[in-house]
């Protein structure tokens, strides 16, 4: 029974992992793509062709991938009995701020898309930043559990 326990949780780990790598490979990309849709015209060619790939970005590999994440860290912590741990409490809390992140960033380039442009060129590259600021801060929590 506890060998069975066991490969589940690696099992989890593993597909959590994964789907992680996925969706900040997504989170990413997304504000790249929309700096190069910045200078293109409402409706244009070129528009329309980042409308398309950011529409394919967030469907096949943002929300997919979120939603596999929370689903697999959530029976990750259940598992291994993570609720009373501090580094857990502060992981979870970035993940959170992540998830608003992708929150923002996806209706952000709906307006885009729409030939809005609620953000400049550059304000976009300060928030790309974001992602990967919040991955070391994750990964430092889980692996060296300072608290």
């Amino acid at each position: 029974m506890q060998e069975a326990l066991a490969m589940t949780y690696l099992w989890l780990k593993a597909g959590h992992i994964i789907f992680m790598v996925f969706w900040m490979a997504g989170l990413f990309m997304l504000p790249r793509q929309m700096i190069y849709l910045h200078p293109a015209a409402a409706g244009s060619p070129e528009s329309d062709l980042w409308a398309k790939r950011m529409g394919l970005l967030r469907k096949v590999i943002l929300t997919p991938s979120l939603l596999v994440v929370w689903v697999l860290g959530l029976a990750l912590a259940m598992t291994i009995g993570a609720w009373d741990q501090g580094w857990f409490h502060a992981k979870l809390l970035f993940v959170i701020l992540l998830t608003g992140f992708h929150g923002i960033m996806v209706a952000r380039s709906k307006k885009m898309i729409a030939g809005e442009r609620p953000m400049s060129e550059k304000q976009l590259r300060i928030w790309g930043e974001f992602p990967g600021i919040a991955l070391a801060i994750i990964v430092v929590l889980v692996i060296v559990k300072p608290f």
